[in-house]
């Protein structure tokens, strides 16, 4: 079984991590909400929802946490294809919550890396091989259902946290779900193409017709002739370099940067002006030795 209940808890753990997509996070809480406001957007309502869903990690004892963000919605990849993503068409009372979650996460004392040139997933994939790298670390958690992550899963110690679908996905998981192995996964999505990044993949290649034809013949590079070449070659190459992602970003020098030891002394003021005190006393409950 590669996929199980979402939860990282293990009393006899040595240091676990946890890797937060804090975009795809205030995405979440934003269109959550619009269900219950009758369409009056609470200006820092998606900002409290992952302030919320991040301290309910650290309420559970685990304290090694960093949030990756899009500071910016482009990247270098836009550079490479000009259909991929940008900012355009986000809705401006999403984006004006974007820089705030940013410092409500710093003045909460929760490690958060703004990214620029590079995405949150750059950030997140980065910072998890940075961790993997430490033998002190049992686990790694990336708490993201974007399809990029897969990526870097890594047996079952790497792993990806779905809160939508509420499983954890290890490596079998991410072959029972996409039918490749994780180091695939850049083959596979540029191949069968992601919409939400902008790039459509090689026409006529479906995802069980991509699955098949990575696993008999290996990589993109190494495929024969007569299953890619040319203008679709390229083009294929192309789709592989926008959806694999950056590890070298130099985020910190030792997963003991990523301990959180409580809220700073900013925070009250922030609470205050996202109209939710209750934070507060949370996050000094939860730093309480």
């Amino acid at each position: 079984m590669g996929t199980r209940s979402a939860s990282t808890s293990d009393p006899d753990r040595a240091t676990v991590v946890h890797l937060i997509d804090g975009t795809y996070e205030l995405f979440r809480h934003f269109y959550g909400q619009r269900r219950f406001n009758q369409g009056e957007d609470r200006p820092f309502a998606a900002v409290v929802g992952v302030l919320q869903s991040v301290l309910e990690i650290l309420e559970k004892g685990e304290k090694h946490v960093g949030v990756a963000t899009d500071h910016v919605i482009e990247s270098f990849r836009n550079r490479l294809w000009p259909g991929y993503k940008t900012g355009e068409g986000i809705e401006p009372a999403l984006w004006a919550q974007f820089h705030p979650l940013e410092e409500a996460l710093g003045a909460m004392g929760v490690t958060v890396w703004p990214m620029t040139e590079l995405e949150a997933d750059d950030a997140l994939a980065s910072a998890a091989h940075l961790a993997a790298a430490d033998p002190q670390v049992q686990k790694v958690g990336i708490w993201t259902p974007d399809k990029d992550l897969a990526q870097c899963v890594e047996g079952d110690r790497v792993v990806q946290v779905d809160r939508k679908s509420k499983t954890i996905r290890g490596a079998a998981g991410v072959r029972e779900k996409f039918g490749v192995e994780p180091a695939l996964i850049p083959d596979y999505l540029a191949l069968v193409g992601d919409p939400q990044d902008g790039y459509p993949g090689i026409a006529g290649i479906g995802a069980v017709g991509a699955a098949r034809l990575l696993n008999r013949h290996g990589p993109i590079e190494s495929f024969p002739p007569s299953v890619l070449e040319g203008e679709r070659l390229e083009q294929a190459l192309l789709f592989k370099r926008l959806a694999t992602l950056r590890r070298d970003a130099p985020l910190f020098d030792s997963v003991e940067q990523l301990l959180w030891r409580g809220p700073t002394e900013r925070f009250a003021e922030w609470t205050e002006r996202l109209g939710a005190p209750r934070l507060l006393e949370r996050c000094e409950a939860a730093a309480a030795p």
